[in-house]
C-alpha cells in the first residue's frame, strides 16, 4: 500500500537550503518516491508554512528507508539551521 511524506517547510536560509535540494533528490529515486505536490499552498487551520511537499513512495517501509538512509541523512544534515520542517508519514487508503 502507498505511503505518503508530507512536510512543511520554512526556508530560513535559502543559499545553505540549497546543499539538501541538491542531495536529497537521489535519496528520494533511490526509494521510488513520486513527487505529487510542491509549492505555497493555503493554510486553512494550523501554523502557517510557505512550502509545502507531498511525496508517494511505494509502500510506508520504503518512506521510512528514505528518511533513515545515509543519503538522506546526508541532505538532512545540510538542511539543518536552513529551514525549520515538519516531516509527517501517513499511510494510504
Amino acid at each position: 500500500m502507498a505511503a505518503y511524506w508530507i512536510a512543511h517547510v520554512t526556508v530560513t536560509d535559502p543559499e545553505a537550503y540549497k546543499g539538501y535540494q541538491a542531495l536529497a533528490p537521489a535519496a528520494f529515486a533511490a526509494h521510488g518516491a513520486k513527487f505529487l505536490a510542491r509549492g505555497e499552498g493555503v493554510v486553512l487551520e494550523g501554523p502557517e508554512a510557505p512550502r509545502h511537499v507531498v511525496i508517494e513512495f511505494p509502500t510506508m517501509e520504503a518512506a521510512r528507508a528514505c528518511y533513515d538512509s545515509a543519503e538522506y541523512q546526508a541532505a538532512r544534515a545540510l538542511r539543518m539551521g536552513a529551514a525549520e520542517v515538519s516531516v509527517v508519514l501517513v499511510p494510504g487508503v
